[in-house]
């Protein structure tokens, strides 16, 4: 049983900020935008008391410091961070007590040099901004392929339970593309199936599951054989090897 709700907050086009509450405080992750995180609280009778920042990219920090005028809440970001100081800096094995439940610290650089990702084991909650979507993962803008593969992987090994609570509404692009990737995939055809028909009546599709990631997310199944082929056969795969697998599949999003 979780002791935690969480719930999204639609910010931009496809922004997901994830509402934290026990009882009437909450926190909010990676917030950009200011109206949307302040109407929720009001409406919920909710005080802001923190803040997660999961990297320093402006739709994940730009209402940072208005919420933090506007509240006083505290704020926990990654250490070295363009965006920071922030009053609270973490790295890798660092705790943050969220609202009374424990949270560990990843570094899982990639995406962004300084990105960090939260997790409890006890809610089986894992906030990891912008380093795994459903279906896919970031963009690798300031790390390099290898190290956005060991950051998924080590997030691929936590609980098959976990729940990923990403920061965009990437699903059905994501999706799509992985059945370019990985064409036979039964699991992927049928949860793309479920995602169409939850986009359809506006619903999220986050958060998913490392355990089904693991079935249909093409940037964690770089063991794949159906991957590796349909890469060799397209001539796309220059070095048959975990990261080789990875940087290839991330070009090709890249280009799709």
């Amino acid at each position: 049983m979780h002791n935690l709700t969480i719930s999204p907050i639609r910010a931009f086009s496809d922004n997901y900020i994830w509402l934290i509450v026990k009882g009437n405080q909450g926190f909010v992750v990676d917030p950009g935008e200011a109206p949307p995180v302040m109407e929720a609280l009001q409406d919920l009778g909710v005080q802001l008391t923190g803040i997660l920042v999961t990297h320093h990219h402006f739709d994940h920090t730009g209402a940072v410091a208005d919420l933090q005028q506007a509240t006083g809440c505290c704020v926990w970001g990654p250490q070295s961070s363009p965006a920071g100081p922030f009053e609270h800096t973490l790295c890798e094995g660092d705790m943050v007590s969220v609202l009374g439940e424990r949270f560990t610290v990843f570094e899982v650089p990639g995406h962004t040099v300084d990105h960090i990702a939260y997790y409890s084991a006890d809610e089986e909650a894992l906030f990891c901004g912008d380093t795994l979507f459903v279906g896919g993962c970031g963009r690798v803008f300031e790390g390099t392929p290898p190290q956005m593969r060991a950051s998924l992987e080590k997030l691929s090994r936590l609980p098959a339970a976990t729940r990923v609570f990403c920061a965009h509404e990437y699903t059905l692009a994501n999706l799509h593309f992985a059945t370019l990737v990985e064409p036979d995939n039964v699991d992927l055809q049928e949860f793309l199936v479920v995602c169409e028909q939850q986009r359809a009546v506006d619903q999220p599709t986050v958060p998913s599951r490392i355990g089904a990631e693991l079935r249909y997310n093409p940037f964690l199944r770089w063991d794949s054989p159906s991957i590796r082929q349909t890469l060799q056969d397209q001539g796309r795969l220059s070095e048959d090897t975990p990261d080789g697998v990875f940087a290839a599949v991330r070009e090709w999003k890249n280009t799709a």
